[in-house]
């Protein structure tokens, strides 16, 4: 008899924190759904969040602490995967905010589904709404919406992704936001197994992009609640707002590389990949200064023509439409969303 309360693990990568991590961990601590261990992974921080942490754990024997040398968020990520004991894993970002049910209505719908991992929606905030939000996560949705039990994550996640075809879509009843994937691995509950053989690259960026498709291309079928369980922090000092380093652009330009190589062997067409791919490379170009800075984007640029020579000439053009129509969605949303006080 399968066990009507499993453990769930809670991933929690911890920098440099010290004035979010409260919010975070207030809105883990009071879930509704109390069977968890709370894995804290301090990587390095050099402000009081180690402190804080160490307090926190004394009061609450779900929570263990972690410290490590500073190696990065897929350490961190890794070293939590590597402590966890549940029969779910779940990650939080350190900075966002959990509304009182999530891992209640996460692991409800993988439990009646049977599905290997469950999603919700979210909502970005900005600084000055830290409170408002605290709030409004503490009371909890009222009920959980309905599901939609979704195959092929992959083909999805590669195909769904630009915002105003998924609004059309919703308008023509197709259910389309439901379909939508992101490589973000918070707002969603994932059975263990999903990651007995997975695991984040360190030393890099665009960690969670890099294993998108491994991660999808062996679920069977995935959740969708229509509802929002999670509050996602907009900071304009964050790595994803502000770092605009060559190596930065690279990573990403390896991690669509690997995306894409998948999608081929799965008979997919890789146009979120693709869209990443020629983003990043023209990025990677733009900031290129150093002699092997130079060099690096000569050979990412001569991977890039390997890879879109392989599409056909309807997919490369299904690719470019959907790489234009994105690329003037990010322009708004960067001007809305990653500008929020």
């Amino acid at each position: 008899m399968k066990n009507e309360y499993p453990l769930v693990s809670i991933i929690v990568p911890v920098y440099n924190a010290e004035l979010f991590l409260p919010y975070c961990l207030s809105s883990i601590l009071t879930q509704s759904y109390s069977n968890l261990e709370v894995i804290l992974v301090d990587d390095g921080s050099t402000d009081s969040s180690p402190s804080f942490c160490d307090k926190i754990a004394c009061t609450d024997n779900r929570i263990i602490v972690i410290h490590q040398k500073n190696r990065g968020i897929a350490s961190a990520q890794n070293t939590g995967l590597n402590t966890a004991h549940g029969d779910y894993i779940a990650f939080v970002d350190n900075d966002d905010i959990l509304d009182r049910r999530n891992i209640e209505l996460l692991l409800r719908a993988l439990l009646e589904t049977g599905a290997s991992m469950s999603k919700a929606r979210w909502q970005q905030f900005g600084l000055s709404q830290l409170e408002e939000i605290k709030e409004k996560a503490s009371i909890g949705v009222k009920a959980a919406a309905k599901y939609t039990i979704l195959k092929n994550p992959l083909y999805l996640y590669q195909t769904v992704f630009c915002k105003s075809l998924r609004v059309i879509g919703n308008t023509l009843n197709f259910a389309t936001e439901a379909k939508y994937f992101n490589e973000a691995n918070w707002c969603r509950l994932y059975k263990r197994e999903i990651w007995d053989k997975i695991r984040f690259p360190e030393g890099q960026y665009a960690q969670d992009t890099a294993i998108a498709s491994n991660l999808y291309e062996i679920m069977p079928t995935v959740v969708d609640i229509e509802t929002c369980l999670y509050y996602w922090l907009q900071r304009p000092d964050s790595v994803t707002h502000k770092m605009k380093s060559s190596s930065f652009y690279h990573d990403h330009v390896v991690a669509a590389r690997r995306n894409m190589e998948i999608c081929f062997n799965q008979r997919i067409t890789p146009a979120r990949s693709y869209y990443t791919l020629m983003g990043n490379l023209q990025h990677e170009k733009k900031v290129a200064k150093t002699d092997e800075e130079i060099q690096q984007y000569n050979r990412d640029e001569i991977i890039a023509q390997s890879l879109t020579s392989s599409l056909s000439p309807m997919n490369r053009l299904l690719c470019e439409t959907l790489r234009q129509i994105r690329y003037f969605e990010k322009t708004v949303y960067d001007h809305k969303i990653k500008n929020m006080r």
